[in-house]
């Protein structure tokens, strides 16, 4: 059994289920991954209705336990409009809309803004591929993350979600947990997917260059051939050693970074969860600067006027609107946006920028994870590094590691 408050009541806002308008904007983001033939006109006047029936309706201040447990669902029958880009029969299902509301309220993101990120225009798909197959696609403007997950995570997620909102709270939403702003079900011929979106880690305007997973351990911590001979590997605690990388930042950056990752491991200790990554995303701001010189120079003149109204970007995309107002020179970021980003010190070798956060916090240290740490323990000996290990070990061993990345 996946939750064990299914028969919750639905919370219902007027004439609409809580935070309706999102489980529309996920729903017609995540088809994407069935069909890429929706069209974004369409999703914009799909949405403007339900937006503005639910803007007109008080949201609660204080949370109620129920809220935690709460969900509500959208199922939709011999549904006919555009019957070639939908399917005829499926049901939506977003769990604890009005927790998550209140979540991405402490992250500082407008519930429109988020709306927008996800229906204006198709979510780009990622080569990334995580545990278990999870598919990822980020949002058209490269802010929010959709992941697939197993219902094991939403269960994990339901059982954390009390003590994380909490902790969000406490901390003001200043973390470098991952920022979780929804979980939603799509059922589609009986065929159910699970999703969460979450904050992208990476920058929606720097390009990253260089990505590193670190969790402390140097078992079987390198980039595989496979994953190096892709356009942006993914590489590992080994090969950052190897690479002689450091984390350039200055003292006082390093001392919020650190105070940061301390209050958040402990806390994912108390929680018995283990397994969890530091990822590092590296901007090299003179190789980009290069790159857009080489693009400029490459570009060929245009000949008369464009209106605008091609496949490629979208009139109200990023590069047209965002931070429009607020020309940054390269290397320089919106840390309202961009909320893990830190500039790399004066005296570094290179001018970079640093994206980093914590991922994959669901793995909860159970007797299948026991299990790995005796076997792993039994192959490679008491003193190894494994990354199994109980939590408390685990948060020092890791929060011990990032330390000595840090310069």
């Amino acid at each position: 059994m996946l939750l064990n408050h299914e028969h919750a009541q639905t919370r219902r806002l007027g004439n609409c289920t809580a935070s309706q308008t999102t489980h529309y904007s996920i729903l017609n983001s995540y088809h994407f991954l069935y069909t890429s033939l929706i069209s974004p006109s369409f999703l914009c006047l799909f949405f403007s209705a339900q937006i503005n029936e639910l803007s007109h309706v008080q949201i609660p201040i204080m949370l109620m336990p129920d809220d935690f447990k709460a969900y509500s669902k959208i199922k939709v029958d011999n549904h006919l409009f555009n019957k070639e880009n939908m399917p005829s029969h499926f049901k939506f299902k977003e769990y604890c809309p009005l927790v998550f509301r209140n979540l991405r309220e402490k992250f500082g993101i407008d519930d429109q803004d988020f709306l927008n990120s996800l229906t204006r225009s198709a979510p780009l798909n990622s080569e990334a591929q995580g545990r278990s197959g999870a598919r990822f696609h980020t949002s058209y403007d490269k802010r929010y993350v959709i992941k697939t997950i197993t219902s094991e995570d939403v269960a994990e997620m339901h059982n954390i979600l009390k003590k994380y909102h909490q902790f969000i709270v406490e901390c003001h939403g200043n973390t470098l947990l991952p920022q979780f702003l929804g979980i939603y079900r799509l059922t589609v011929d009986g065929d159910e997917t699970y999703m969460i979106v979450t904050r992208n880690v990476f920058s929606h305007r720097l390009s990253v260059f260089k990505k590193y997973d670190l969790k402390g351990s140097t078992v079987a911590r390198e980039a595989s051939d496979k994953e190096k001979a892709k356009e942006l590997p993914t590489y590992k605690d080994n090969d950052f050693i190897n690479d002689g990388q450091k984390i350039c930042i200055d003292g006082e950056n390093k001392k919020m970074f650190l105070e940061k990752l301390r209050k958040d491991v402990e806390f994912l200790a108390q929680l018995k969860l283990m397994d969890y990554s530091l990822l590092v995303g590296i901007h090299d701001v003179e190789k980009a600067e290069q790159e857009d010189v080489e693009s400029e120079d490459n570009e060929p003149e245009e000949d008369g006027e464009s209106d605008g109204g091609g496949i490629g970007t979208p009139p109200d995309s990023p590069s047209n609107t965002l931070d429009s107002n607020k020309p940054l020179s390269p290397g320089e970021f919106d840390p309202a946006i961009d909320v893990y980003a830190i500039k790399s010190n004066d005296s570094a070798p290179r001018k970079e920028v640093y994206f980093m956060a914590i991922i994959d916090i669901l793995q909860h240290y159970d007797a299948k994870k026991k299990a790995a740490h005796a076997a792993k323990t039994v192959k490679h000996g008491a003193g190894a590094e494994i990354s199994t290990v109980n939590p408390e070990q685990y948060s020092k061993r890791f929060y011990d590691f990032i330390t000595t990345i840090l310069s």
